[in-house]
This record gives C-alpha cells, sequence and structure tokens, in this order.
C-alpha cells in the first residue's frame, strides 16, 4: 500500500464579505469559505480486444474552467505506456507506480493512474491514449473530475488476494473531502458484480464484458464532511484478486 499526503496544493476560492458592527464603526473583513470538493463530470471509455482503435478516445464532458482535479486511469496493455493527453492541454503526471496484473497475464497487462491537479477543462473535455503496439487491444479508462479540489490529501493502493471482500488501504483526510475509489479486477471472467459498501456508490463500471473481453472496472464515490479515516471493501462475484484505489480530495 502506498501513501501519499499534501500531493500538491492549489485552490481557486472566492470571498465573502462580513460586517462587523465595533463601537459604532462597521468594519467589514474579507472571509474564506470552507469549499467541500464534489463529484464533477465523469465517464469510462472501455474498448474490447480486437475492436480498439488508437488513440483510445474518451467521450466528451463538461468540466469546470477551473478548480477541479481530474484522474484518469489506464488499464490494459502495458505497451501503451505514453501519459495522457487532453484538448485543455493539462499536465498529467503519474500517481505513485505502475500496477501490474498478476494472475497469469505475465507483463502484458498493467493499471496506471494519473492526476492533473488545478486543472484548466470546459466545454468537451476529452482525454486520449495512444497504444503504439496494440492498437486494437482492450483498454478501460475512466476519467473523474473533483471540482472544488485543489489538494490530493492521501491515496492508497493495494492488491489483495482473491477473495470474495476486499478492503482498500485507509486514507486520512483533515476536513471535508470527496472520496474516489477504483476497482480492478484481475479474473478471466466475463460477468462480475463489485459492489462497495461503506456509502460508496459506484458511478461508473464496466464489468459486463463482451466474449472477445475487456478489461473490467468499476469507480465508486463518497462525500464526507468532517476528519476522520476511511477505507472501503469491495465484494466481488465470482472471486477473483482487483486492484484496488483510494483517493481523497480536500479543496484546500
Amino acid at each position: 500500500m502506498n501513501g501519499y499526503r499534501h500531493y500538491a496544493a492549489a485552490c481557486c476560492c472566492g470571498t465573502v464579505l462580513a460586517v462587523m458592527p465595533t463601537a459604532g464603526v462597521h468594519q467589514v473583513h474579507a472571509q474564506t469559505p470552507l469549499l467541500s470538493p464534489s463529484l464533477g463530470a465523469h465517464t469510462l471509455l472501455a474498448q474490447s480486444e480486437g475492436l480498439g482503435i488508437s488513440p483510445a478516445v474518451t467521450a466528451p464532458i463538461a468540466t469546470q474552467p477551473h478548480g477541479s482535479s481530474l484522474i484518469v486511469f489506464n488499464g490494459g496493455y502495458s505497451s501503451a505506456s505514453a501519459p495522457p493527453v487532453d484538448n485543455y492541454a493539462n499536465r498529467w503526471k503519474q500517481l505513485g507506480h505502475t500496477v501490474r496484473y498478476g494472475n497469469g497475464y505475465g507483463d502484458s497487462f498493467d493499471v496506471k493512474a494519473y492526476l492533473a491537479l488545478s486543472a484548466k477543462g470546459g466545454a468537451n473535455h476529452t482525454v486520449s491514449i495512444a497504444k503504439p503496439d496494440q492498437a486494437a487491444g482492450e483498454i478501460s479508462m475512466p476519467f473523474i473530475e473533483i471540482r472544488q479540489a485543489g489538494v490530493l490529501q492521501d491515496v492508497a493502493q493495494n492488491y489483495p488476494q482473491a477473495s470474495l471482500v476486499m478492503t482498500s488501504g485507509r486514507v486520512t483526510t483533515t476536513g471535508p473531502a470527496a472520496l474516489v475509489a477504483v476497482w480492478w479486477g484481475d479474473g478471466g471472467v466475463k460477468r462480475m458484480t463489485a459492489v462497495p459498501n461503506n456509502g460508496f456508490a459506484v458511478i461508473d463500471s464496466f464489468l459486463e464484458l463482451p466474449d472477445n473481453s475487456g478489461v473490467q472496472c468499476a469507480v465508486a464515490f463518497k462525500q464526507v464532511r468532517a476528519a476522520g479515516t476511511y477505507d472501503v471493501s469491495w465484494t466481488g462475484v465470482p472471486v477473483q484478486g482487483a486492484i484496488l484505489w483510494l483517493f481523497a480530495f480536500q479543496s484546500g
């Protein structure tokens, strides 16, 4: 499990004016409101084996012009190793290390996470990933916006052994936060379920795979109002291993 606290800080906050009467004189003070990060636009591109194209491009979504953080995952062939590119010229940084699939896949498949803090956005926002060696190969690409999020407060990644219930690492927050959990199953199955607990709700998934195969994935979200330590357990059927991620974003 890898933990990364206070990954970066950049926040676009407005101000409110508070009028404080003192001895008959009105004094005006600027107060910075505490913004709560929230779920923004999101999508998941899934290309099945033999039917993919290069570059793989997500469906367009409408992101905020400023103040959001963005996550993109690349789950598929290891040869697709270049960082993502988006049409708002954001700078994407790989978060943590590349996680290779076990369960007999060798070095052929892996999952990589990328982050853009304080990102630029707008209408028809897309992200693309080049696939130079396996253009027709399978790939799954979640693309998630977290609004009013200038800080990746904490993140955990682990790869539990196959079990009916698998639990993520823990993340700790110091205030209101947006939590994003991602599940990547490693079983050679075409139909499965992946259900999170602890108040997380699935927002995107690719769990009903076609006969020509694909990369199974599920993304879940939870908003918390107070400081604390959080994790999530996934119940997956049929039993298999899974690569798990958990992010905690704060406004800064």
